[in-house]
């Protein structure tokens, strides 16, 4: 791996090789730049009582954008963040047409993507959750995920960085198929435990048209030969609250971890030098 610097920022850690950055945010500044970010409130075609807007999130003025999980109307909730949306978790549109009630028509309205993008390396660097309750995640994600079979086209869940508990990481997975009977998953890498939560880390992924590999902290950490996605996708970063999938409101933990933060520093995106 080799270092590429920025000044006044952290270093990021890249595979061999000659880079371009062609997107990133450092979250300098007081306030989040909605050019670059959406909030995530719906999942499934539902609004998700967990999923904040326009709050749970701030930049601390030293270049990290925090998460927090807080408590409003009774409900534990945080954010997260995204450059796009999928087709699949907007609420379905209510507008009566001509077409209303046949099948899943009139689908949601789409909405324009702020930044996506295919292949390259993707990094993000944070400090995961300290508390039980809630989980931190970095990921990739198709907008058209699982509305054909031919996933090249259609596109794949790459799951960089998952932390489900404090200080434990989840193997680095990857979706495809949609979310329903033809939904399929692989992983690589390892489960880890007793990870740092003081310290920042990097997680990334080298996305080509080979696979996927993945680093944690500029090691690497698993690869993947495929279903490889070739279209254009979207970023995501935040977290979730747990209890709201399972029993439709907030667990105990939640509750009583309200308060507790996760700290993200950086992402970045690179494209490869094309060969002269």
């Amino acid at each position: 791996m080799q270092r590429f610097k920025m000044d006044g920022h952290a270093d990021s850690l890249l595979p061999e090789g000659k880079w371009n950055l062609v997107w990133h945010d450092e979250f300098d500044g007081q306030t989040l730049d909605r050019q670059k970010w959406d909030f995530r409130t719906e999942i499934m075609g539902k609004r998700h009582p967990g999923m904040c807007e326009n709050e749970g999130v701030f930049l601390d003025g030293n270049s990290s954008l925090i998460f927090t999980l807080i408590e409003k109307d009774g409900r534990v909730c945080c954010a997260t963040l995204q450059t796009g949306h999928n087709f699949m978790d907007a609420v379905r549109c209510q507008e009566k047409t001509k077409y209303s009630g046949r099948l899943y028509w009139p689908i949601p309205t789409f909405r324009k993507p702020l930044f996506l993008h295919t292949y390259g390396y993707y990094e993000c660097r944070c400090r995961l959750q300290r508390r039980e309750g809630w989980w931190s995640a970095f990921w990739i994600q198709s907008p058209t995920i699982g509305a054909s079979p031919d996933t090249s086209r259609t596109g794949v869940e790459i799951d960089v960085m998952e932390s489900f508990h404090p200080g434990e990481l989840l193997e680095h997975c990857c979706h495809w198929g949609g979310y329903g009977s033809d939904h399929r998953m692989r992983s690589a890498g390892c489960r880890r435990s007793g990870f740092d939560t003081e310290s920042y880390h990097l997680f990334g992924v080298l996305w080509t048209k080979e696979g996927y590999t993945f680093y944690v902290d500029g090691v690497e950490d698993g690869h993947m030969e495929g279903p490889v996605s070739g279209c254009p996708q979207f970023l995501l970063i935040g977290a979730e609250v747990n209890g709201y999938r399972e029993h439709f409101c907030h667990s105990a933990e939640a509750a009583a971890a309200v308060g507790d933060t996760f700290a993200v520093d950086h992402i970045r995106v690179f494209d490869p030098v094309p060969a002269p």
